[in-house]
């Protein structure tokens, strides 16, 4: 189960902000093979001098468009599959809502499933079903 949180300056409008949720899902979803559905996301909008991060570090140029994608993850994924994702997804944030693929940062965390509720208290998954 992918969580991600999105952060981003405040002032998108909701088409944008639901192109950039909808082509993480869809970017994860072709690369990481998650279920359909599998979907739980958060965006964070900033106000100016709340998001403050480095126009050129091992990248760039950034602009105010900078997004920050943290992504919590059950299963690892190899670094082909990673690098693949990370591809595809500035491919596709490219095209919908527009931006440009400096713009986009993206870590990938990795955790058990007993770190997880999905609801109800209960903690991880049941046998039978799988963590993605």
């Amino acid at each position: 189960m992918p969580y991600a949180r999105i952060t981003l300056h405040k002032g998108k409008s909701p088409s944008y902000l639901r192109a950039l949720a909808d082509n993480l899902y869809r970017a994860m979803n072709e690369t990481f093979g998650t279920p359909t559905n599998d979907r739980f996301q958060m965006i964070h909008q900033l106000e100016p001098g709340e998001f403050i991060y480095d126009r050129d570090y091992l990248g760039g140029p950034r602009s105010d468009d900078f997004v920050h994608i943290a992504i919590t993850v059950g299963r690892p994924r190899d670094a082909d599959t990673k690098r693949g994702f990370y591809r595809r997804l500035v491919e596709l944030l490219a095209e919908q809502p527009g931006i440009d693929p400096e713009d986009v940062m993206v870590i990938v965390h990795t955790t058990a499933s007993e770190d997880w509720s999905f609801g109800g208290g209960r903690q991880g998954i049941t046998a039978g079903e799988s963590m993605r």
